[in-house]
């Protein structure tokens, strides 16, 4: 009996020996095994919610400084890509853009048709919130950067030609320079270039391409002999002001998750607005001799462009000389450089998306700090002179990718499709002509602008009437 009692208590004695290291190995394979945070995937979902509010956004901002005949036809075009790029970023967009590297140029087609994709976490990119929420939040990204290039050619291109060429350019053109910059394995994103939130994939993207555009399918009838007014601003400055709302949710929630990071990105986002509308203004007041609301609209985008690449790697005091910067270097981009070089880019997508992402991405580069975001560098006056010549390559390369590959797809979009509106079209105005609707009811089909309202009301005789008494 005492030898059984012995042989027990040494087996007791061993298996509570194991134990602490038994818990140890299973807190440990818990540590690695990615975990969701129900606060980080609610941040990211909002998130996510804010950025496809941007589109719509977009569309009043856009469809408020056009012609009122061509008001639908804009809104329309940015609306429709909400659908069409999202259909395309379930089916193989987001396969290509981050999918299982290949050779650092593009995703492969593990993903298509979110294949794989689904709600446990993704640790490549994000091990806290769902791979279906960081697919969402990243699909919203390619959504409006086609729409924004829609700016450029405004009140021209024919609806068919547009579809068409926003899918193939979606695809060929996005895709690529998405996995780039942010898939695992991207050849950028291992050389070091630094883009937070799509300076260089959203803006500089849909900005080149937009410009090309425009030279490719040629002026508006009448441009620089007729006035072309925006025909409703509070519409603009609607839109505007969704995007600024939205853009909180573009920067601040590229971080990823609900933490210091994510806020350092939003307040950065909102001081670099504030004070591009600042400085726009007060460029256009000196310039012009008088400050508008249309300027002032501009000069927000303009900002919220300019950080989006560096919201997430700098200070605020920093993100103020960005948004200072943008703001002044897009009004002349758009009151200066537009009207000497004589291109017709209708809404500004290169002056203000082009140009401000550009300078956004330098930018970058020469006030990055590892001190705001350790898993980013140090820019030129952090001493690291290296990132801004890094940055520069990832511009540079940006650049020519986004022109080249456009100019591709339209000449060979121009042998099968009609890319352009004829004269009697662009005449009576896209919205008749191309989807047989009007803007508003009082309007004109041919000039497209408001009838006038005495030429429909029957006059009716005049009965003087006096305070005088009568005699």
């Amino acid at each position: 009996m005492k030898r059984l009692w012995n042989t027990l208590g040494l087996t007791l004695f061993m298996m509570l020996a194991w134990l602490p290291a038994a818990f140890a190995d299973e807190a440990a394979n818990a540590a690695a095994t990615p975990t969701i945070d129900t606060g980080d995937t609610a941040f990211v979902l909002v998130s996510a919610a804010l950025v496809m509010l941007m589109t719509p956004g977009l569309a009043l901002f856009y469809g408020g400084m056009v012609r009122t005949k061509n008001v639908l036809s804009t809104i329309m075009q940015s609306f429709f890509i909400l659908g069409l790029i999202s259909v395309q970023w379930a089916l193989w967009g987001y396969s290509l853009s981050f999918g299982p590297d290949i050779n650092h140029f593009i995703g492969g087609l593990d993903w298509v048709g979110l294949a794989g994709v689904g709600q446990d976490p993704n640790p490549d990119y994000a091990a806290t919130i769902p791979h279906f929420a960081f697919m969402a939040f990243q699909g919203m990204f390619a959504v409006i950067t086609a729409a924004l290039i829609t700016g450029a050619f405004a009140e021209r291109m024919k609806f068919t030609a547009f579809a068409v060429f926003s899918l193939i350019w979606a695809t060929i053109v996005y895709a690529p320079v998405a996995h780039w910059v942010w898939g695992v394995g991207g050849w950028m994103r291992d050389l070091g270039v630094l883009d937070f939130a799509g300076g260089t994939v959203v803006h500089i993207l849909s900005g080149v391409s937009g410009l090309v555009v425009a030279l490719v399918i040629g002026k508006r009838r009448g441009y620089g002999s007729e006035v072309m007014l925006p025909h409703h601003l509070p519409m603009t400055v609607i839109g505007a002001s969704l995007l600024w709302f939205g853009w909180f949710g573009f920067n601040a929630g590229s971080a990823l998750g609900a933490n210091g990071l994510a806020a350092s990105a939003f307040v950065t986002t909102h001081i670099a607005a504030a004070a591009a509308t600042v400085s726009w203004v007060i460029t256009e007041w000196l310039y012009h001799g008088k400050p508008t609301i249309l300027g002032a609209a501009s000069g927000c985008v303009a900002g919220l462009v300019a950080i989006t690449p560096a919201a997430g790697f700098v200070t605020p005091l920093a993100a103020i000389v960005i948004g200072l910067v943008g703001g002044i270097l897009c009004f002349l981009a758009v009151a200066v450089l537009k009207a000497k070089v004589g291109y017709d880019d209708a809404l500004d997508a290169f002056g203000v998306h082009g140009l401000g992402g550009t300078w956004g991405a330098l930018a970058t580069g020469l006030f990055a700090s590892k001190a705001v975001n350790s898993a980013g560098a140090d820019g030129l006056f952090y001493g690291n002179p290296e990132q801004l010549t890094t940055q520069l390559i990832g511009v540079l390369v940006s650049w020519v990718f986004a022109a080249a590959m456009t100019f591709i797809i339209l000449k060979v979009l121009g042998v099968f499709l009609k890319l352009r509106a004829d004269e009697t079209q662009e005449i009576e105005g896209l919205d008749v002509t191309e989807h047989g609707e009007r803007g508003y009811a009082y309007q004109d089909l041919v000039s497209g602008s408001p009838i006038g309202l005495q030429a429909s009301i029957v006059s009716e005789p005049v009965v003087k009437t006096s305070l005088a008494p009568s005699k």
